[in-house]
């Protein structure tokens, strides 16, 4: 009975936090009080998060920051935009969002949902006066974590195209990961990645 009454006190918690705004919670604190100027942000999911922890330089020596948090889905990075990346006031905020509401982490994909959740973030961004670039879903043309989901990649090109589109027409700096890394079938090439998904 103890053990059922500590996890239904533990999901109870984690459902009260559902954006997990709390992650990163004591080192944005220490940003805002030791004023420091942060050149670029970095916002995303799993794919984010590996990427700071697979090249800590990278991020050190530019002065950037990342925001991850693994199996997010856009609404919930839009939730944390003022916790993560406004209040932190840096110049650049580089927005990652897509691949877990096509994997319907969170509940169905909607494409104009999710594309709403990015341009909500992006107008966040620019009315604090930060500048944003937003970056393509990866590619990958299966999800191992729901393999029930159908047409992957089609979902990912068509989605990419809507935040390019996006983007072009409102002069946003727009990063093509997908062309980069993708293989012949619109996954990822095995040489970036051999889980199909996150990038080595």
């Amino acid at each position: 009975i103890s053990a059922l009454l500590f996890t239904t006190v533990v999901l109870h918690a984690q459902n009260r936090d559902w954006a997990n705004i709390n992650r990163y919670k004591t080192n944005n604190k220490e940003f805002v009080e030791a004023k420091k100027q942060i050149e670029t942000v970095f916002i995303g999911n799993s794919i984010t998060e590996g990427w700071v922890t697979l090249d800590p330089v990278f991020f050190t020596n530019n002065n950037y920051e990342g925001r991850g948090i693994s199996g997010q889905i856009s609404a919930q990075m839009l939730l944390r935009m003022r916790e993560d990346v406004i209040k932190l006031k840096p110049r650049v905020v580089v927005i990652n969002a897509g691949t877990n509401d096509i994997a319907e982490n969170a509940n169905v994909y909607d494409p104009e949902i999710t594309l709403g959740n990015i341009i909500s973030m992006v107008q966040l961004a620019q009315a604090n006066n930060i500048k944003v670039v937003l970056g393509s879903v990866l590619p990958t043309n299966h999800l191992r974590w729901n393999p029930d989901i159908a047409d992957v990649a089609g979902k990912v090109t068509d989605l990419n195209n809507r935040i390019k589109n996006y983007a072009d027409a409102n002069h946003i700096p727009y990063i093509d990961y997908h062309t980069a890394l993708k293989d012949k079938d619109n996954g990822l090439d095995v040489k970036y990645g051999e889980d199909g998904v996150h990038p080595n």
